[in-house]
């Protein structure tokens, strides 16, 4: 067999791939076997067939970001440093999409950056920064950000560019809230390079349906990686006694329930249901580990379903 070549799958589309070599050469290669399948961010051994080349190993993962229902595993990609959930003042925001979203991130310990476009709309930015408020408190990053400012520019633009500097980052939201825009703005031939990778995996649909790597510096340490939108965000391989574990406001109490197996939902001296707020708006400053009701509520839901699911 020929010497393996290291390799990156910056696009991927059925039985196609396109992988960048060492030396930035891109070509269209095919997995060997029905188990070798691969995602956009796989570090690959490749060698050449012609002008195509097979895969002939996938490298061991660091993490894979994947979404899961009950007919199929959606995988976005691998080897991410971190996962920038776009949302925006308007159209109003999911926040049950984005509390999967980060649930499904912890859950592969990748870090997550919560941008929030359309910083000009008043007064719909405040309410939807104030409804993110509870993420702020339990560490998550949050940044404001305005794509389409009146006077041309993008304000924000430059301090998220900080926080995605030497790192690989999924730009992952629903449709109509900016990504395009977003991925356009840090990498102006974006669009181009969408175009040959449709016509080389002949994939015409490629830029709604198939995620794809974008280099932004030249030096190729900086790398955004573009998802189609979504509008429903599976956890079913989520263990139902793993949710809190992987929500950092729960996670924060955790042990200090009267029974070990506490599902934190109707069991008496249940140190989470303790920390609870009542809804007064000053409770949060008050008690360091206070958990919104709204994000209790996801919880108790997001439990309720995947237990469901479970049964049959």
């Amino acid at each position: 067999m020929a010497d393996l070549l290291p390799g990156l799958v910056v696009a991927a589309h059925g039985r196609h791939c396109l992988v960048e070599s060492a030396d930035g050469q891109r070509r269209i290669c095919h997995p060997r076997g029905k188990k070798n399948a691969v995602v956009v961010g796989d570090r690959v051994q490749w060698q050449a067939t012609g002008d195509e080349g097979s895969i002939e190993r996938v490298d061991t993962r660091r993490n894979l970001f994947y979404r899961q229902d009950e007919l199929r595993t959606k995988s976005f990609a691998a080897n991410l440093d971190q996962v920038l959930v776009l949302v925006a003042a308007d159209p109003e925001f999911s926040e049950s999409q984005l509390t999967r979203a980060l649930i499904a991130a912890q859950a592969e310990g990748i870090a997550v950056l919560i941008v929030l476009n359309k910083s000009d709309l008043q007064p719909a930015f405040d309410r939807a920064w104030a409804r993110l408020e509870p993420y702020r408190r339990m560490g998550c990053t949050v940044l404001p950000l305005c794509l389409t400012a009146s006077d041309g520019g993008a304000h924000g633009l430059d301090v998220l560019q900080q926080h995605l500097a030497n790192r690989n980052t999924l730009v992952l939201g629903p449709s109509g809230v900016g990504k395009s825009t977003l991925v356009n703005r840090l990498v102006p031939e974006a669009r181009a390079q969408t175009g040959e990778i449709s016509r080389a995996l002949n994939s015409g649909k490629h830029t709604t349906t198939s995620t794809t790597w974008y280099w932004v510096d030249a030096e190729r340490r900086t790398a955004l990686i573009d998802s189609p939108g979504f509008q429903e965000f599976g956890l079913n391989h989520i263990e139902p006694m793993q949710l809190a574990h992987l929500m950092p406001d729960l996670n924060a109490t955790l042990g200090h329930c009267r029974f070990y197996n506490c599902t934190h939902l109707h069991e008496p001296g249940c140190a989470v249901v303790a920390h609870v707020q009542s809804g007064e708006p000053d409770q949060a400053e008050d008690d360091p580990l206070a958990i919104s009701e709204n994000r209790y509520r996801l919880y108790s839901e997001l439990f309720a379903e995947l237990s469901d699911k479970r049964r049959y």
